[in-house]
């Protein structure tokens, strides 16, 4: 499905002193679960509430690419864009900024599972044009 932009979702990400290692800043394992709860926040926020509760989301893969490091201070967003739909495997790519800095950009495939079986679910092209469309 789709090769239209998608709508971009904005997802502000709260740093904790938890997140920070040994060399003071964001250990690079904390941009997995910045990504995971991004990308699962897009899909609420868009997807109709009947489809958020029996759609659940799984990663398959994750390319990164660290360009900064963060710090505990900082105000850093993840900018998340569906790329695209296809089957029950979605494609997103993630930028992670502190205002015109890129942190990390992060390339990533998911695969929707039904919420009761665990098994691999179609998106419904209804679902998926949800995420494509005008930006106005």
């Amino acid at each position: 499905m789709s090769t239209m932009s998608s709508i971009p979702h904005h997802y502000n990400i709260a740093i904790e002193p938890d997140d920070i290692d040994f060399m003071g800043h964001v250990n690079n394992a904390n941009y997995l679960k910045w990504v995971q709860d991004a990308v699962v926040a897009h899909w609420e926020k868009i997807a109709p509430s009947e489809a958020v509760a029996t759609h659940l989301w799984v990663a398959l893969k994750h390319e990164i690419t660290y360009r900064k490091p963060a710090f505990l201070d900082d105000d850093v967003i993840a900018e998340v864009l569906l790329e695209k739909v296809h089957g029950a495997r979605a494609f997103y790519s993630t930028v992670i900024r502190r205002g015109e800095d890129v942190l990390a950009e992060v390339q990533s495939s998911w695969c929707c599972v039904d919420a009761d079986t665990l098994r691999p679910m179609r998106i419904a092209k209804e679902i998926a044009a949800n995420f494509f469309g005008s930006k106005d």
